[in-house]
């Protein structure tokens, strides 16, 4: 899929069809935000309804949620927990570490190849290691 000449709107709803998800209005519009540019974002579902407020879309705070966990379940986005009360979502889906700025309470890439593990410990038997998520909590000095 060649998204780069694509309009946003376009991007947007190849996005949903790629993660075999209906079009519908609210998930178009909030598509729209989250990827009609092409870049990359890591959003709260507060963060992105806040978005929506500059838009003609109209979405409750509860729709969002339910979008976003929509667009998890289809493989389209990552939830990324920083802590056990805020989670963040993150357009890009391939196997990535964060940096999280705890004074500003943003989430950013962590350059890609940057961290190398020695060792894991010893799984329980009859289980597999299926993701490992990195956070590196930073502050400034």
């Amino acid at each position: 899929m060649n998204i780069e000449i694509q309009s946003p709107k376009q991007r947007a709803s190849a996005w949903l069809s790629s993660g075999g998800l209906r079009p519908t209005r609210q998930r178009l519009s909030l598509a729209e935000l989250l990827i009609g540019d092409g870049k990359d974002r890591h959003v709260t579902a507060e963060s992105l309804f806040e978005l929506t407020h500059d838009t003609e879309a109209t979405v409750s705070l509860a729709t969002v949620y339910n979008t976003l966990g929509a667009f998890c379940e289809a493989g389209l986005m990552r939830e990324v927990s920083v802590d056990g009360h805020r989670s963040y979502f993150d357009t890009r889906v391939d196997d990535h570490s964060h940096f999280y700025w705890e004074d500003e309470g943003i989430l950013s890439d962590a350059p890609v190849g940057s961290i190398k593990f020695e060792s894991l410990p010893e799984i329980p038997g009859g289980s597999e290691i299926s993701k490992i998520d990195v956070v590196i909590r930073l502050r400034r000095v």
